[in-house]
């Protein structure tokens, strides 16, 4: 009988264990990869770039972490809007996908955008992208968007990772504001996370 129930719990603990193991949070996709390219635009016009922007945080489209494959020169075909610098990113990791109709990313493992001036990137950099959507389509809004990481496992990959998997709820890493100081977007997620407990302050009054 003991024999019995020593069974029937190894049994309950591996499967609670497997449990754990299959359950999967918003950030973990799995991606089998096409060798084509996304093309995303440069929404240079806009105020803030970064995984931050807005005052409560908008909706975040497309994140990714890569390896800057390919950097070309700098030019002028934009006339005086901005300077292009078009640059090829392989994607490794997709942490974020936001359905854009026939426009959704459809795993192509590279992408290519315009917007790497001044960025002081080389082709080997690791980097970590947040993209937006604009018009339809997904757009990155400048260069807080493509952040120069440490590796796959850097600290502000598992933040973000953390800030997409809790919904965008920036109360969740406010822990992490020194992390995202390096890269000064500490205020901008100081801002967001204000929005948030005003917002939750608020809400509470109201059901009080």
């Amino acid at each position: 009988m003991k024999f019995a129930t020593r069974v029937l719990a190894l049994a309950i603990t591996i499967m609670l264990l497997l449990g754990c193991q299959s359950r999967k949070s918003k950030s973990d996709i799995k991606i089998v990869f096409t060798q084509d390219t996304l093309d995303v635009g440069y929404t240079y016009w806009w105020p803030q770039s970064g995984p931050f922007i807005g005052n409560c945080g908008d909706e975040l489209s497309l994140v990714f972490v890569g390896i800057l494959t390919e950097l070309k020169k700098p030019n002028k075909n934009a006339g005086p809007l901005y300077t292009v610098q078009e640059g090829v990113i392989k994607i490794e990791k997709v942490f974020k996908i936001k359905e854009m109709g026939v426009n959704s990313y459809a795993n192509q493992q590279f992408v290519r955008t315009d917007c790497f001036h001044d960025l002081g990137l080389t082709v080997g950099d690791t980097v970590l992208v947040s993209c937006y959507d604009f018009e339809d389509t997904y757009s990155i809004p400048g260069g807080k968007s493509i952040l120069k990481v440490n590796g796959f496992e850097d600290p502000i990959i598992t933040s973000l990772r953390n800030y997409i998997d809790s919904d965008q709820n920036p109360v969740n890493i406010k822990r992490d504001s020194l992390l995202w100081r390096t890269f000064e977007l500490d205020k901008d997620l100081k801002q967001i996370i204000t929005c948030h407990e005003y917002l939750n302050d608020s809400l509470n009054v109201t059901e009080d």
